[in-house]
């Protein structure tokens, strides 16, 4: 069986989200799990008669989810969000994966909505292409990958808990890669993200992701088992896709967006270094995500 966990907050999409998942024709027994911490979205979800609501207490998404580790009746947990939706097939793909009982996590495959004829809609297919492509490589030749929040699964009764201050799509691959589980990648399950279309938004939403990675070394060997969202591999696959951009608009924001990820990068130095503000676990919305 496999428990299907969305969490969302204050998410009005979180119909298409679980509808997405509905209208699949998954080879598994399956429950489908909604954790809101607002009233908006659990209203959402009680028009769902095979969906079960999780009322969140509201302390974040990571307390959310330790929580429901233990109310998820799956031998297999899958993660994914509110404000995104799947592809057709996308579980049984995953399920496919399993099939191998050395696997311990999978990680599907996120992709923009937008197209490439904004500076953040081809900023945010740039970026989703050179970690698909990273993903791959990583796969192909059987070494350790981090996950993505927007779509992963891993089986359940290995890990029973998890730190909050650390990002759980990579802190979990960690846990399960030390006990000898290997991490695959299921390409043919897409996830769809809408991305920000502000700078605003753009720093705030990749500070506090990549801040979220750099209290690892509290808890995994990250000397024996390298991170694989830093800024030394992120270099890797700029200098891989030199060949990404078409035309000198698309050559420009490919400029902009090497600029934009180092002083990104150097805020979350800052933050984390000499600021010593470390990852926390909240709810916060990023509202041009929407």
């Amino acid at each position: 069986m496999i428990s299907i966990i969305i969490t969302a907050f204050k998410e009005p999409q979180t119909g298409r989200a679980i509808e997405s998942f509905l209208t699949q024709k998954i080879k598994s027994e399956y429950e489908i799990i909604v954790s809101a911490p607002d009233t908006e979205t659990q209203n959402i979800v009680k028009k769902y008669k095979k969906v079960r609501l999780f009322k969140d207490p509201g302390k974040g998404k990571s307390y959310a989810l330790n929580l429901l580790l233990n109310e998820a009746k799956g031998d297999i947990i899958l993660l994914t969000d509110g404000d995104v939706y799947v592809s057709d097939n996308s579980v049984n793909e995953i399920l496919k994966k399993f099939e191998d009982e050395s696997v311990g996590c999978v990680t599907g495959r996120p992709v923009p909505v937008e197209d490439k004829k904004t500076k953040y809609g081809y900023w945010a297919n740039f970026l989703f292409d050179s970690a698909h492509k990273l993903r791959k490589k990583l796969y192909d030749k059987n070494n350790f990958l981090e996950c993505s929040g927007y779509l992963w699964a891993f089986r359940n009764n290995i890990i029973k808990d998890f730190p909050l201050d650390v990002a759980e799509d990579t802190i979990v691959p960690y846990f399960f890669w030390g006990k000898k589980y290997k991490i695959a990648y299921a390409e043919n399950a897409q996830v769809f993200v809408k991305n920000v279309d502000n700078w605003k938004d753009w720093v705030n939403q990749k500070v506090r992701c990549s801040r979220a990675h750099e209290t690892l070394g509290k808890y995994v060997d990250v000397k024996k088992t390298p991170r694989t969202k830093n800024l030394s591999n992120e270099s890797k696959g700029v200098i891989s896709l030199v060949s990404y951009p078409s035309g000198i608009k698309e050559l420009f924001w490919t400029f902009e967006l090497f600029v934009a990820r180092l002083y990104m990068w150097g805020i979350v130095f800052y933050e984390v270094y000499f600021k010593k503000k470390y990852h926390k676990d909240n709810w916060k919305r990023v509202e041009s995500a929407r």
